[in-house]
């Protein structure tokens, strides 16, 4: 990409949006185009086609999207899938009325069968049965990556999907009724070392087991995927190919923070998918690889997160 093209980044407040233009300033990117929600409604297909057809810019990062834990999703499924449908197919299909020639699409690892061989290849997508808490997101995020094939197939577009697994950092969402599993267990624990707890509750058993991806890393390998002008198609997964249980993220959490107290699992509570782990050898093969530790990653989210609560 030249330094100087416009590239607007749908969702720049978000965690993910806000770390690709981090990514992108440091690296020299100068014409960074971004318009809020009070400015632009991204649910407002007749705005998005103004809005692109007017600024034309040479690449889009899409980032947008409604997002949450597995209870805002399996509460909120209509939703889920019915904005999350709007939001890509109205900035899908206006970047290609406007002659846009590179979008990339950010989907979530979710997008994979529950019961999937691990770790997960791109290619096991649509070969078995969703989980079912959060299957309408789902939906929405694999009717994204067709959106992009289809363009890509009938006019010659080069649209890519990002598949990152879970991921956190600055900007999360901590609010306990809606965010995933790592912010909340930060928040969870943050608030009960405050207020010197001898005990901390966690949802589900402990046993599930998850990757964890800081989302400075993601940031980076977006910005290679759309910066390497011979990939011009395909879906990609983003992770760092290494899982662990609940259990240890919460005790890695703990040890950081300082908590000393005993987590007690209620296990009458939901555990989700059993195990996701993403196989990375198709991003890995072009030269990207993740960099940052979960150790490493949950300390830079804790230092953001005392300071926002600082702020406040």
């Amino acid at each position: 990409m030249d330094r100087s093209a416009k590239i607007y980044i749908a969702g720049h407040r978000g965690m993910v949006g806000s770390a690709i233009a981090r990514n992108l300033l440091a690296k020299g990117y100068s014409n960074i185009l971004t318009r809020t929600h009070k400015d632009l409604d991204l649910l407002d297909q007749a705005a998005v086609q103004a809005f692109i057809q007017d600024q034309k810019p040479d690449y889009i990062f899409l980032a947008a999207a409604k997002v949450g834990g597995i209870q805002a999703n399996n509460i909120q499924r209509a939703d889920f899938i019915y904005q999350n449908l709007m939001i890509e197919g109205n900035l899908i299909h206006a970047a290609h009325l406007a002659g846009v020639e590179r979008l990339l699409f950010l989907g979530s690892s979710c997008i994979y069968p529950r019961d999937c061989m691990q770790p997960i290849k791109e290619e096991y997508l649509l070969t078995g049965p969703l989980e079912s808490t959060n299957e309408p997101y789902a939906i929405a995020k694999i009717a994204g990556i067709k959106l992009c094939e289809s363009y890509n197939r009938q006019y010659g577009r080069q649209y890519v999907s990002a598949m990152p697994t879970n991921l956190y950092g600055p900007n999360d969402n901590y609010d306990l009724d809606n965010s995933h599993v790592l912010p909340a267990l930060l928040r969870k624990a943050y608030e009960a070392q405050q207020r010197r707890e001898l005990s901390l509750e966690l949802w589900g058993s402990g046993a599930p087991m998850r990757e964890f991806l800081y989302v400075d890393d993601m940031a980076d390998a977006c910005v290679f995927l759309m910066e390497h002008a011979e990939i011009k198609d395909g879906l990609f997964n983003i992770g760092t190919g290494i899982d662990v249980t609940i259990r240890e993220l919460a005790e890695t959490i703990m040890r950081i923070i300082g908590f000393e107290g005993k987590i007690v699992f209620d296990a009458s509570k939901p555990d989700g998918t059993p195990r996701k782990l993403l196989d990375v050898s198709r991003l890995k093969a072009l030269g990207w690889s993740a960099t940052t530790t979960l150790e490493q990653g949950i300390a830079l989210t804790l230092s953001a997160y005392c300071a926002t609560q600082s702020a406040n």
